[in-house]
């Protein structure tokens, strides 16, 4: 709290009023790019038909334009756009290359290759990009904000922090500019000023649902009955934009949660995550087929016949689960000890998948994970060698293992062993109502799956892993979320028994580890084990009829595995 009234009393910060927009120094520097290269003639016309979702007829337009003028920076960039809109990353990226190549002084290109860079998870590329800018331009809030972004992903929140720091001081009527400055000092561990920041937003712009789930994703906020009904007015308006409501369905629930009134917290997460539903589509088949096909080609033969072929470090422990699982209590378990370094979720194993499918698969016309099979050892040693180089800019204090510890990575076990062959795997299990419900309950801006679809998706996954069971015995470890609970230390020796690590005391006092930690469950890793969130999913009981249906034999036999997977 004190740091952050000092910053306020420093920067003599403005009275508590949303900047309008003339006044908002992002929105002036947006306008300013967007007002440095004006387009005319053909390629007006070609960015009408891009801004009206007319895809095709821009992609024939451009691809016209740039055989005759190959080197057109303007028509690069639309080219960009136009992918962009297709889905094609990898190629957007190119044709960003070739513009900046032909206009190297194209800031509105330049952002936005950084910050398609930052979103390919290409955080040292982003960064360069960004100090380019910076050298022209070194108060531009939104280069300053991107940078401040690329910093926390690559771990470096005190840096990122600053940044953030800087700009809230500037921009002091701004709400996101406080919430921005909340999650830096969340991940720092410094929450009491984080709530302040939140709240700060709130007073700002009081239909800010980003600023509400912000302090209920906290899990140790408190909302009061001022809180509830001020949020209970805002969705009574009809003006709230649709992020906004949702995620004020969503803190809403976790008020009534934290009352007891489970009824009227169902209501409200159900809201929300159908509102989330017919807004991102969720493909349960996607998931499904992945585990159909690595069962069907990821055969022991198979996986012994390449079992030398991948980059040979032990370094990785990757901690695989569905989400809410329990698997950042695992890393603060494992980081507490002396030989082993928490790297958070990494997204590189994730950014090698979506490569495979978009390049290496089409030219050799086999979709993944079938591809790994086609590939000879040298390109998946090259490939668990880019992993390692790409992680290493997130190990900061020389330990000799580092945990990734990102959930879905359990849909990429067969690239994992194949490519980081000496990698240990850790699976974190936790019950599956538990574990679904969790989901359910937590916004998430990406797919949001319906009960039924949860409890398939969970089913899918204990058969995955039931695979690998079979195929590779002994190679992956599991730890029983409940079985932690009730005796940490026994847990804890197994785990560190299975690593080939000896047990030091300090596991059991992760709590007292000082790190940064960005996940949902950031503030529950600083205090001891709890039995509390055990069984509190029974609360809910009443209303998850379709999860517990779908869940099936997976829920009947938990924590064993269904005699149907074996």
């Amino acid at each position: 709290m004190d740091g952050l009234k000092s910053v306020v009393s420093q920067r003599k910060l403005a009275s508590p009023r949303e900047a309008k927009p003339e006044e908002d120094a992002f929105v002036r520097a947006r306008d300013m790019l967007g007002a440095e290269r004006p387009l005319n003639g053909i390629l007006q016309a070609i960015d009408s038909q891009i801004s009206t979702g007319a895809i095709e007829t821009a992609e024939k337009m451009l691809s016209a334009r740039l055989r005759r003028h190959p080197n057109d920076a303007d028509a690069l960039y639309l080219a960009a756009r136009t992918q962009l809109r297709l889905g094609h990353r990898h190629i957007a990226l190119e044709f960003l290359r070739r513009c900046l190549h032909a206009a190297p002084g194209f800031g509105r290109a330049r952002f936005n290759y950084a910050d398609l860079l930052h979103q390919s998870k290409e955080f040292a590329g982003a960064l360069e990009q960004l100090n380019i800018l910076l050298e022209t331009d070194v108060l531009n809030p939104l280069f300053r904000q991107l940078k401040a972004n690329v910093l926390q992903s690559l771990g470096q929140n005190e840096d990122a922090l600053a940044i953030c720091e800087e700009l809230v001081g500037e921009n002091a009527g701004r709400s996101d500019s406080w919430i921005s400055y909340g999650h830096a000092l969340r991940a720092m561990g410094r929450g009491t000023e984080s709530e302040v920041a939140y709240r700060k937003a709130i007073q700002l712009r009081p239909a800010s649902g980003k600023a509400y789930w912000a302090l209920a994703n906290m899990k140790t906020a408190r909302f009061s009955d001022i809180d509830v009904e001020a949020m209970t007015e805002q969705l009574r308006q009809l003006d709230v934009a649709a992020d906004d409501r949702i995620q004020l369905h969503y803190a809403l629930g976790k008020a009534f949660e934290d009352e007891g009134v489970y009824a009227k917290s169902f209501d409200h997460y159900a809201k929300g995550n159908a509102a989330m539903r017919s807004r991102i589509p969720y493909r349960p088949e996607t998931v499904s087929r992945v585990v159909a096909e690595t069962k069907q080609f990821f055969t022991p033969a198979i996986l012994e016949s390449r079992s030398t072929a991948g980059c040979s470090t032990p370094d990785p422990i990757f901690v695989v689960c569905p989400p809410r699982s329990g698997s950042t209590l695992i890393e603060q378990i494992l980081s507490s000890h002396s030989a082993v370094e928490a790297t958070g979720e990494l997204p590189y194993i994730s950014a090698i998948v979506r490569r495979l499918e978009d390049v290496e698969g089409p030219e050799l016309g086999m979709t993944y994970p079938g591809i790994l099979t086609r590939m000879e050892p040298a390109a998946l040693r090259a490939l668990g060698e880019e992993y390692i180089r790409r992680a290493q800019q997130h190990r900061k204090l020389g330990r000799p293992f580092f945990v990734d510890k990102k959930p879905p990575n359990f849909l990429h076990l067969a690239l994992i062993v194949l490519i980081l062959p000496n990698a240990k795997i850790i699976d974190a299990r936790r019950h599956p109502v538990a574990c679904c419900f969790s989901m359910f309950k937590q916004y998430f801006n990406k797919a949001r799956p319906r009960q039924a679809e949860l409890a398939k998706f969970y089913r899918d996954y204990v058969e995955l892993m039931a695979h690998f069971d079979r195929v590779q015995p002994g190679r992956i470890h599991r730890v029983i979320y409940e079985e932690m609970v009730a005796d940490p230390e026994a847990e804890t020796r197994k785990l560190l028994d299975y690593l080939g690590l000896p047990f030091e005391e300090n596991c059991l006092r992760f709590y007292e580890t000082r790190r940064s930690v960005l996940t949902p469950s950031s503030e529950q890793v600083r205090k001891p084990i709890s039995r509390d969130a055990v069984e509190h999913w029974r609360h809910y009981e009443p209303w998850l009829g379709a999860l517990k249906e779908g869940l099936g034999t997976v829920l009947a036999d938990y924590p064993a595995v269904p005699e149907e997977f074996r």
